[in-house]
């Protein structure tokens, strides 16, 4: 895992929270066009939703954008906005942005203040392109919803805050992670993730 490989040893537990047992035993991978979140992309402010920007030098990559069934959609959008609040918190420096709360709930959203402190406590940000893909969206009997997916963060890197200089490390298994994640639609209709688990290394996630 490149970018995350320097701060796996001191914050890895930090990431994890316990998520309900049997998530992504089936769904439908979705199908159609990556989308990106880049320099000054807010993929929802357009919706009344938190603005996420983005250095000119980082990018979030979604494949997997479309399954073909509008509610599973929604949870795929939301997904993904999770993902970018939290890069979004690491570019800004603080823990407390609007963003964070708004796709956060529960357990995952102070593992993902947790997560973020490891960044900025040891002065690092990160730089290249991340890869999201697979996701794959199944539903509980609760309502709630199970998204399944892969990262590749082969092409992206550690960066120190103050120096701006990325940290150059090679490609190798734990670059692709494996992230089960549970996420359950609030009253304002945002679909909130509130646990996570993730598998560095994961051999279906990898080339």
């Amino acid at each position: 895992m490149n970018r995350r490989a320097r701060l796996l040893s001191t914050a890895a537990l930090l990431l994890l929270t316990a998520c309900g047992g049997g998530e992504g035993e089936r769904g439908i991978s979705g199908v159609g066009g990556a989308r990106s979140a880049g320099p000054g992309v807010s993929a929802t402010a357009s919706r009344g939703r938190p603005a996420i920007v983005f250095p000119s030098d980082a990018r979030n990559v979604f494949e997997d954008r479309k399954s073909g069934d509008a509610r599973k959609d929604a949870v795929l959008a939301d997904n993904a906005e999770r993902i970018n609040s939290i890069d979004d918190a690491i570019f800004r420096g603080t823990v407390n942005t609007e963003a964070l709360g708004f796709y956060s709930a529960e357990g995952a959203l102070g593992s993902a203040r947790l997560f973020i402190k490891g960044y900025l406590e040891d002065g690092r940000s990160w730089t290249g392109t991340t890869r999201y893909f697979d996701r794959r969206v199944s539903f509980h009997p609760d309502g709630s919803a199970a998204v399944v997916y892969c990262s590749d963060e082969s092409d992206s890197f550690l960066k120190n805050r103050t120096t701006n200089k990325p940290e150059k490390t090679p490609t190798s298994a734990d670059s692709y992670v494996l992230y089960n994640t549970r996420l359950v639609e609030n009253s304002d209709g945002v679909w909130q993730t509130t646990n996570v688990i993730s598998k560095r290394g994961a051999a279906q996630c990898r080339p």
